[in-house]
């Protein structure tokens, strides 16, 4: 059985990863933190958990007790895995960060996007990437495990195809994204309020969002060259759930794209790549760690449409984690994983 800390377990990748773990076959949550909520217990908190952790609480972070697990998960904002991910890998334990502290390779670069200085630039060069249908094999021998972020997740994986093989234009690059409300975190503020973001829609950091850095890396290493992408993230009124519309030139109009991502995806479980014609829906993933995909060549022109949708707390963040456990720890990759999404 494999022993599980969470550091941060109260906002919503927390307690995603809390409902995952509940139901998988292998893994047992023996430490869970939160300075706020010290002494809770996290039923009391969540009681939607209850009958599966009645006996477990919120503790304050203790080194010794967290390093006494054989995986630690960071459900944390930016900033704090640093704090503590250099003593905790000095004990043996494997970390799995959803925040984005070890997603840039560029120290300088992250701290400029996050506005502080990097709190562990010293670790970056042992952190994996986590994306399972780029860096498996990575992963497999990883101790220090960075989770993709959301939207990242939802572009690399439509657009990851066209880039390998060389079709997409690198240079002009779209991605047109929404989000449910739940992607700005548990935390009380204005915009996330019902009246507030409930029947409307709109588009917010156009100028330049944090996960702009981190998808044109991913896409870099895709095409083999730098990309230009413009990412305009956009806020819809639900909660959970992510929709990339994602544009790209192929002028190669002989390439028989659908068998191209029929292909590229055939042995990774999470994604599915839909009939030729499909629009996915959001409903369609929530819940689930999967991503559906659906390719399209409008009017027969140059202009290539890739749709993308996930579950932004699922495959977007805790249940991408799981499934990095699962591969660091020599399990089968769909272990506590394998549910269908939640309709309607």
């Amino acid at each position: 059985m494999i022993k599980v800390g969470i550091v941060g377990g109260t906002g919503y990748t927390g307690v995603e990863l809390l409902r995952l773990l509940a139901q998988h076959p292998q893994a047992r949550v023996e430490v869970i933190t939160s300075r706020s909520e010290d002494g809770v217990k996290v039923a009391d908190l969540y009681p939607n958990l209850r009958g599966h952790y009645d006996g477990l609480a919120f503790s304050v972070p203790d080194v010794n007790r967290l390093g006494a697990c054989d995986v630690v998960f960071f459900a944390t904002p930016h900033g704090v895995a640093h704090a503590l991910a250099g003593e905790l890998l000095a004990t043996g334990t494997r970390i799995i960060d959803l925040s984005a502290d070890f997603r840039l390779r560029d120290a300088e670069e992250w701290s400029r996007w996050y506005g502080q200085p990097h709190g562990a630039p010293q670790l970056l060069e042992q952190a994996v990437y986590g994306l399972p249908e780029v860096n498996r094999e990575a992963i497999r021998s990883a101790q220090l495990i960075a989770v993709p972020g959301c939207y990242p997740t939802a572009t690399q994986l439509g657009l990851i195809p066209l880039l390998e093989a060389g079709l997409a234009d690198p240079a002009q690059l779209i991605a047109d994204c929404k989000s449910g409300v739940s992607g700005a975190g548990r935390g009380a503020s204005v915009g996330s309020l019902l009246c507030e973001a409930s029947e409307s829609m709109k588009a917010y950091a156009v100028a330049g969002h944090r996960h702009l850095p981190e998808i044109r890396q991913g896409l870099n290493l895709a095409a083999g060259q730098p990309v230009g992408l413009t990412f305009v993230p956009h806020l819809t009124p639900m909660i959970r759930g992510i929709h990339a519309t994602l544009y790209a030139n192929v002028k190669d109009r002989s390439v028989d794209l659908q068998a191209l991502f029929e292909q590229r995806y055939a042995a990774e479980p999470f994604v599915d790549v839909m009939p030729a014609g499909s629009h996915p829906e959001t409903r369609s993933v929530k819940g689930a760690n999967t991503c559906r995909i659906a390719v399209h060549r409008p009017q027969g022109g140059d202009l290539v449409v890739v749709l993308s949708v996930i579950d932004n707390l699922v495959k977007g963040a805790s249940g991408q984690a799981v499934q990095n456990m699962n591969i660091a720890m020599g399990l089968e990759e769909t272990l506590g994983l394998s549910h269908p999404a939640l309709m309607p």
